[in-house]
């Protein structure tokens, strides 16, 4: 009988450090319900002021798809306005944005991406400008997701040389790939947490080939809304989505971007 699945997360591990990471945009998505009322008018009072660093605000709206089928029916659909659901706020270069809406909150940094440290301190900061105007008493998910991006030079399509273990053909059907989609859910035994992997191949639009790494590691129970508890499952997270980077590309690659 075969042992029963372990891992266990070290956060005092240390990874490789890559001074050019190939980072295309890092998020941090947090799933929690407003429970106070969700209004136009007194969130953005709240929150405008306090978002200086972030004067592209946009309002939000959210619409619902209706279609009526059925023996003898004539297929009718209608569209369900329901209103102003959130507040989209974008840096003035445009590398981070953030969203409140009433079902949670989601911060995003675009390339060049910087550092964990500064991610994570921004990431808790705008939370807490959410959590101080909804005041959510659980999150339903927590989600950190990072999009790398890996380059192909011209008329060079070698998975090998970037992914390990890299996608293969069919056995005995050993034919030149051009074009890939594999994903992959992995569970984390002895933690609430699942992970989605990617790897594809983006192209080819205007500046080349790349191929795509997309990890997003993901809760799978519900927590309640507390930072010690927040961060503590991000730092977890991190450690996960390091270990699946690292743990997918070669050498090769690693070498290219440090």
């Amino acid at each position: 009988m075969s042992s029963p699945l372990k891992v266990t997360i070290d956060l005092a591990d240390q990874f490789p450090h890559l001074n050019n990471a190939p980072i295309v945009e890092a998020a941090i998505d947090l799933r929690a319900r407003a429970s106070v009322a969700w209004e136009e008018s007194s969130v953005t009072t709240l929150l405008k002021p306090k978002l200086p660093d972030y004067p592209k605000k946009q309002s939000l709206s959210g619409f619902q798809q209706e279609v009526k089928i059925g023996p003898g029916i004539v297929p009718e659909g209608r569209t369900i306005d329901k209103g102003w659901t959130g507040l989209r706020c974008e840096s003035e270069n445009g590398l981070q944005i953030v969203q409140f809406n009433r079902n949670g909150f989601l911060f995003s940094r675009l390339k060049p991406y910087e550092e964990w440290d500064r991610l994570i301190r921004e990431a808790v900061r705008l939370w807490n400008l959410f959590a101080e105007v909804a005041q959510p008493t659980e999150v339903h998910r927590i989600g950190l997701r990072f999009i790398n991006r890996l380059p192909v030079p011209p008329g060079e399509i070698r998975i090998d040389d970037y992914f390990e273990p890299a996608p293969q053909p069919p056995r005995g059907l050993e034919l030149p790939c051009r074009q890939f989609f594999y994903g992959d859910t992995l569970l984390v035994p002895g933690y609430p947490y699942n992970i989605n992997r990617i790897r594809t191949i983006q192209g080819p639009p205007a500046d080349g080939t790349s191929f795509i790494l997309d990890i997003d590691v993901f809760t799978t129970e519900v927590d309640e809304a507390r930072n010690d508890l927040i961060e503590q499952r991000l730092a977890e997270m991190r450690w996960l989505k390091n270990k699946v980077f690292f743990g997918s590309v070669t050498e090769r690659v690693l070498e290219q971007y440090k």
